[in-house]
């Protein structure tokens, strides 16, 4: 008896013909799938589908005219999507970074105006005592 496909199985057969490399035909459809699907199907059970059916008539239709196009792999979208992503912080940090350098060389003026010098500019910050809010018992 004829294995019955699963909606996962139907994704991943669609899946697979998308994208496809080479001549594209059932038999070779059903010995590929076999691997995914766990037994080999066979033509009748595949083009029952509407989903591979279609997806197999497309894959053809483009196999004929010589425009198969090769669809990206998910990872290469998730990476351009990262790319994006990092791109737009890169941007946000370097104006961030102009504007900090902007205000250190105000501070720099400011000191040199009202004779601040260097040292005192340095200083370390004074020690908090943490220990005096509590109870002493």
């Amino acid at each position: 008896m004829a294995k019955h496909l699963t909606r996962g199985d139907i994704q991943a057969i669609v899946s697979l013909i998308d994208g496809w490399d080479g001549k594209l035909g059932w038999e070779a459809l059903c010995d590929e799938a076999a691997a995914l699907v766990g037994a080999r199907p066979t033509r009748q059970t595949l083009s029952s589908h509407d989903a591979i059916k279609s997806a197999f008539d497309n894959q053809k239709k483009l196999q004929r005219t010589g425009s198969v196009v090769k669809k990206r792999p998910p990872s290469l979208d998730i990476a351009a999507q990262r790319i994006r992503r990092l791109e737009a912080e890169n941007s946000r940090l370097t104006l961030e970074n102009e504007r900090l350098l902007e205000r250190f060389q105000r501070w720099q003026y400011n000191a040199y105006k009202f004779n601040v010098s260097a040292e005192k500019l340095d200083a370390p910050l004074p020690q908090i005592n943490r220990h005096s809010a509590e109870k002493k018992s």
